[in-house]
């Protein structure tokens, strides 16, 4: 749940000082925010047949172009992968990979494809990885005719799409859901995931602390990550970000002109998404990855709680470091993205003893 001091935090600012190479991303995260909230005041003080004919999937799909060309301008190219006649995966891929790089796979979560979720990331992680930037399946342009909605279908996907790129090995992280995809490429391919970063996501829970937790959230988990209402939306985002609430003067009408637009492709599969995760039995003695890992956590998070770190640590063992971002929710890529760059960089270009293959 919310803590009760929330709000005199939101606006402060990040103890750590952001690298000169991640400046510009942070920037232009906050100035998207500036601009989201301008157009929706003004278009809150037009007159209502104004709001009725400008919609924000316009806005949505301006946005997105934007953050194509802006992928494109950091040397990444779109690339859909056909796995067969019932799967596609997109990915944004760096265009020009070099061998003395390692290449890193960044697996989003649930919030939003990989542009989105990775906008302040990928400018200066594409200095030193070859990057492989997956949308999951039912997110951005990648989907799938077949029924199974599990996370280890999600991660063979994403294992297959990599290896019909030419990479055999590989460095990975993942966020929130994306933990869970992330895990499941480590500990089934071993042999493809040289290092696995895993932040904020509920792996290794006991099933008390499963139902404690799903009870203090105080009504549907789906109603909440993926909303139908502005009330909501606010909510999912008081729930993952702690520092600020990028659309904290948005008005009500522009957050369901923004649902509409972004959540309203592969909704029902979305869903069935969450129910299948929902409906796992909890399992703390989850298999082991073999590799070194790294957990990597808001010490303000709301969704899953950095006891679950301290828990998973132990149980994975003395491969694994633990790292707790302070002033910091669940949304790590929102509140701390210069710190959390910082830590995945480090820990992807740590010493391997196998060379990546292209």
């Amino acid at each position: 749940m919310i803590k009760s001091n929330y709000k005199n935090h939101r606006e402060k600012e990040a103890q750590q000082t952001p690298p000169p190479h991640s400046m510009a991303s942070l920037h232009l995260w906050r100035l998207l925010s500036l601009y989201i909230s301008a157009i929706a005041a003004v278009l809150s003080r037009a007159s209502s047949a104004l709001s009725h004919l400008i919609r924000c999937s316009i806005i949505v799909t301006l946005i997105e172009s934007c953050l194509s060309l802006y992928f494109i301008f950091l040397g990444l190219s779109p690339t859909t992968v056909e796995l067969d006649d019932h799967t596609t995966v997109h990915f944004w891929t760096s265009a020009h990979r070099r061998f003395s790089r390692p290449n890193l796979v960044l697996v989003h979560g649930f919030g939003g494809n990989s542009r989105w979720q990775f906008l302040q990331l990928v400018g200066p992680l594409s200095r030193s990885f070859n990057l492989y930037v997956p949308d999951l399946l039912f997110f951005g342009k990648s989907h799938t005719f077949r029924r199974d909605r599990s996370e280890e279908f999600q991660a063979r996907c994403v294992v297959e799409g990599l290896r019909g790129l030419g990479v055999g090995r590989c460095r990975v992280f993942g966020i929130s859901y994306g933990g869970y995809v992330a895990y499941r490429m480590a500990e089934m391919w071993p042999e493809v995931v040289e290092r696995v970063a895993i932040a904020s996501c509920g792996i290794g829970y006991t099933e008390e602390q499963k139902r404690e937790h799903l009870g203090k959230l105080g009504r549907s988990v789906t109603e909440i990550f993926m909303p139908e209402s502005p009330k909501n939306l606010r909510r999912l985002l008081n729930l993952s970000i702690y520092k600020f609430d990028p659309l904290k003067w948005a008005p009500d009408f522009f957050l369901q002109h923004l649902i509409d637009a972004m959540l309203k492709d592969y909704r029902k599969e979305k869903l069935e998404l969450l129910e299948h995760l929902l409906a796992q039995k909890a399992d703390p003695d989850i298999p082991i990855p073999p590799q070194e890992t790294m957990l990597i956590w808001g010490d303000k998070d709301d969704v899953f709680p950095p006891l679950l770190a301290f828990q998973l640590q132990r149980h994975f063992g003395p491969k694994t470091k633990l790292e707790i971002i302070k002033d910091t929710g669940h949304a790590l890529n929102i509140d701390s993205p210069a710190r959390l760059y910082e830590l995945i960089e480090s820990f992807s270009l740590g010493r391997s003893n196998s060379k990546d293959d292209i």
